[in-house]
């Protein structure tokens, strides 16, 4: 029983005034991944996440959470801290151990990974979602609902042993829908009290045009780079007109030092077809004012350039031909 409730780790934080008009993040999850290696060898590692924002980082050695945003420890008092760590740093010792003394019985084979995610879900005005849930091998495994635990279908006879083995701690499981349907929220309140200003951030993204590596011969690679934006939701295509181009292929979201995102997008045309062509950049920072990249603005830079700088060399060469002919 101890094991699992060791396992679980929330922060206990008082309640807290919700705010309607703040619209930010709405979801908090811890995530515990243990990777297993050999009967005597195991690495953890610890994070969590205000939707896709991470707030703290763990010492796995240590056992200390590391506070990442000013904000991160919320309203919770320095001894719910250190509570909280020694939880999460005896849960990463005694949760390995429910698997390594299963791995016959559950057909484990090393190497392999085991993750645990829990948190809760805000709907303001409605009742939250608590959830909470283990994979193995990156596939879902069981999921804790309603004081028990379910076997996902994709876990086979593997996910029913492991659900059957955590249903008998009956007293252990009540208090896991205490935490997940009470603690988390008011967690999770506290957080978006404490760094409302931060979360509420608005940077404007900067965004220009270049080309990439020449896909072949006739052919062009445009590339839209949009830097230093918060938050991080984005939305950038290329467009001809008002159609999106289905080619257009997203590369990921890159974090800055100071916070901000970068982000490019890519599309492979012929050179005959880049005519017409722009990059749209949609983000919450332009209050609806997008930015719009044309790529016939961009091409002369280079074109005039070598307008200019041809006929120049033509002509410095002639007038030094004339130079040494006279």
């Amino acid at each position: 029983m101890l094991l699992l409730q060791l396992v679980l780790l929330t922060v206990l934080v008082p309640g807290g005034d919700s705010d309607d008009d703040f619209q930010g993040p709405n979801s908090f999850r811890i995530i515990l991944t243990t990777s297993f290696y050999n009967r005597s060898w195991t690495q953890n590692l610890g994070s969590a996440w205000l939707d896709e924002l991470q707030t703290h980082g763990w010492d796995s050695k240590t056992g200390i959470l590391i506070h990442l945003r000013p904000w991160s420890k919320g309203n919770f008092s320095n001894r719910e801290l250190m509570e909280q760590e020694r939880s999460l740093h005896a849960a990463s010792i005694a949760f390995p151990l429910i698997f390594q003394n299963h791995v016959s019985q559950w057909q484990l084979e090393y190497p392999f990974q085991v993750q645990l995610v829990k948190g809760c879900v805000l709907r303001f005005g409605e009742a939250s979602i608590g959830f909470l849930w283990i994979a193995y091998q990156g596939s879902d495994l069981v999921s804790f609902q309603n004081t028990s635990w379910w076997p996902s279908p994709k876990g086979g006879k593997r996910a029913q042993q492991v659900s059957k083995l955590f249903n008998q701690y009956h007293v252990v499981n009540l208090r896991i829908q205490a935490h997940v349907n009470d603690i988390c929220p008011r967690f999770l309140l506290g957080l978006l009290g404490a760094g409302k200003a931060d979360l509420q951030r608005q940077v404007k993204p900067e965004a220009w045009l270049s080309t990439g590596p020449s896909p072949g011969p006739g052919r062009l690679l445009l590339v839209c780079h949009v830097s230093g934006f918060y938050p991080k939701p984005v939305w950038v295509t290329w467009m001809q007109g008002e159609q999106e181009q289905p080619g257009t292929r997203r590369g990921d979201i890159l974090p800055h030092a100071d916070g901000t995102w970068y982000l490019q997008t890519s599309l492979d045309v012929e050179t005959r077809e880049a005519a017409g062509l722009s990059c749209r950049v949609r983000h919450s920072s332009l209050e609806g004012q997008d930015i719009v990249l044309y790529w016939e603005q961009h091409r002369p830079v280079g074109l005039v350039f070598l307008a200019v700088l041809v006929p120049l060399v033509l002509l410095a060469g002639l007038a030094f031909w004339f130079w040494k002919r006279w």
